[in-house]
């Protein structure tokens, strides 16, 4: 049995059974963050605040949503927004933060990729965070279904007929996943339980995993520069730390965090305020009716690039090419065979795949909001084709790399 002392202290009484002062030192005083970096480092603290934004005010709205079809449309449009005082606060915080957060993680992404983020030794830190990725999207579509305007009851079969695997003709898993032949109040019961407890609970875990996995590696800096952590962490605990490479995740690195926060912010609380209907779309305020489908279907601004990777093609060729999408990103530390751990810019060819990689997913989100028509569709084809070429393509470009 372990030793224990008579407690001086509160501090000293649980440092005894919970080793608070040893977890304290891994994981923030003695975790270390190299100098070298920029704002965009801060991205991930940001998506960790935009989250318990998410989940604050997804409790208060909970406390007033009715998952009944007859009653969840006017529980999120009269009664919380009309009735209860400051419920059009939750919900404009609830809806602005359900899509920046995909900004922010599309920043994080594409940030990782310009400095080589995951290159050998941090493979796990990109997995997890695709993994957060997949698991965000999940609950943004569970989400996206609880208001049960006609956009929530459209796309819900849209997005459902896409399990029935085109000829493969799986109705029958279609329907287990509804739980009816269409959308109901099956339908709704599962995507709320998922929406509320399953997949906020894997988040974070996730959240857990993904931070744990930047221990060991320690996070990339934007020289893509080899350092010998344990001896500038030695420099800096002598006192060193002008001349130290590193700085301790707490404080130092978390109060660079927090500026750029306090930026965000007033960033997000300007949208809160004044422009939250960009995040909810003007046809989800009509009640969901099964026997009128919209003109347009289309899903959140973030689902666009790869629902117009889907749309172009035929309904098999169309699956595939959006399974592709759906995965391929998970790959790319395999995918990249060069041995540099640089930003793109010091990278050859690789830049110009950066870039392309990044215009092409804007002109697919562009195009995705459009109907598929005239010249759309074929600018969408174009972009689709594009993208999975760029994939086929980036093996080949950085196998032949020099060594920077």
């Amino acid at each position: 049995m372990a030793h224990f002392t008579k407690a001086t202290s509160v501090h000293d009484w649980l440092n005894q059974r919970m080793g608070i002062d040893t977890v304290r030192r891994v994981m923030a005083t003695e975790y270390w963050i190299p100098k070298n970096i920029n704002f965009l480092w801060a991205m991930g603290m940001v998506l960790a605040i935009t989250f318990a934004f998410l989940l604050v005010s997804g409790i208060f709205l909970l406390m007033y949503y009715q998952p009944n079809v007859a009653t969840a449309f006017d529980s999120v449009n009269y009664t919380i927004m009309s009735e209860v005082e400051f419920g059009w606060l939750w919900r404009h915080v609830h809806g602005v933060a359900a899509s920046v957060v995909f900004l922010i993680i599309y920043i994080h992404m594409f940030t990782g990729i310009y400095y080589g983020s995951y290159k050998k030794g941090r493979e796990m830190i990109w997995i997890s965070g695709m993994l957060l990725f997949v698991a965000f999207s999940a609950e943004a579509f569970s989400g996206y279904m609880l208001p049960w305007g006609q956009m929530s009851y459209w796309a819900g079969m849209v997005i459902t007929n896409l399990f029935a695997g085109g000829s493969l003709h799986a109705d029958g898993l279609v329907e287990w996943i509804r739980g009816d032949y269409v959308p109901a109040q099956a339908f709704l019961n599962r995507f709320f339980m998922l929406h509320v407890l399953l997949i906020p609970l894997a988040i974070m875990g996730l959240i857990g995993l993904h931070f744990g996995a930047l221990r060991i590696p320690h996070v990339n800096n934007q020289d893509g520069e080899e350092i010998d952590f344990e001896a500038e962490a030695a420099k800096y605990k002598a006192g060193d730390k002008a001349g130290s490479k590193v700085i301790a995740f707490v404080n130092d690195f978390m109060s660079k965090d927090m500026m750029v926060v306090g930026i965000y912010l007033v960033f997000f609380f300007y949208l809160v305020f004044y422009h939250y209907g960009f995040a909810m779309d003007p046809v989800n305020f009509d009640p969901a009716d099964g026997l009128k489908t919209p003109a347009h279907i289309y899903p959140e601004w973030y689902f666009l690039w790869s629902y117009e990777i889907l749309r172009p093609f035929s309904t098999d060729v169309g699956l595939i090419a959006f399974a592709f999408a759906q995965v391929i990103f998970v790959l790319l530390p395999f995918l990249d065979r060069s041995p540099n751990t640089v930003p793109a810019s010091r990278r050859g060819l690789f830049k110009y795949w950066f870039w392309a990689m990044l215009i092409d997913m804007v002109i697919l989100t562009a195009m995705g909001k459009l109907p598929p028509e005239g010249a759309f569709s074929t600018i969408g084809l174009y972009a689709a084709l594009t993208f999975i070429g760029l994939w086929i393509l980036l093996p080949i470009i950085t196998m032949f790399e020099k060594k920077a």
